[in-house]
């Protein structure tokens, strides 16, 4: 696959990106990681680019990994849920085979013929 190069600014800064993702999407994720600096950064208390960087980094992986932790849990809620579905749709299948061979037995002891 080709790579993309885009121009972008992050905190005062140009930079240009080169990645395997649309230019549209390497400018997303650069404007995030703006957003996320100048929201550390908001009293610019901070002097240093550096630690804003880091601190804007920190913040994106305790975000990454919330979110990771939050989709394990709702892929094990589906499994169970899944897992419930199945086993009612066993005992459905049980229960209707049942149904059939008491309906089957009924119909030879009450034939005549």
């Amino acid at each position: 696959m080709d790579k993309n190069s885009v121009k972008v600014n992050i905190y005062g800064s140009e930079y240009v990106i080169k990645g395997d993702e649309s230019a549209e999407h390497i400018r997303a994720i650069a404007e995030y990681v703006d957003l996320k600096m100048k929201e550390i950064n908001k009293s610019g208390l901070i002097k240093s680019p550096l630690k804003v960087a880091i601190l804007a980094a920190l913040n994106i992986a305790d975000e990454q990994m919330k979110s990771a932790i939050e989709q394990k849990k709702q892929i094990e809620s589906f499994d169970k849920k899944t897992q419930k579905l199945l086993a009612l749709i066993d005992q459905l299948e049980s229960s209707e085979t049942i149904e059939e061979e008491d309906s089957d037995s009924e119909k030879e002891t009450i034939s005549l013929f």
